[in-house]
């Protein structure tokens, strides 16, 4: 798997996302517009530098995925999270 990065802007195919959040692509344009899914993304300093990391919530799960400075997905995981308060 293969994110987008454009001028330091992280995006993925919901076609790539569903999947991993377990809910139909065509779902997850209307649930990120919505706020039940969210994320945030991160860029790697010092031993971490030429990496970005991209965060997705949703259902109660924390999904990371990390990957090189060009897009390519070097590490997957999923983590049950608490509902916030």
């Amino acid at each position: 798997m293969k994110l987008n990065v454009t001028n330091g802007q992280i995006t993925i195919d919901a076609a790539d996302l569903g999947p991993l959040i377990g809910l139909d692509p065509a779902l997850i344009p209307q649930k990120m517009r919505s706020g039940e899914i969210t994320s945030r993304s991160e860029t790697g300093i010092d031993e971490d530098a030429g990496r970005m990391r991209l965060i997705f919530y949703f259902d109660q799960k924390r999904i990371r995925l990390t990957c090189s400075e060009d897009g390519t997905v070097i590490s997957t995981s999923t983590t049950p999270v608490g509902k916030p308060f």
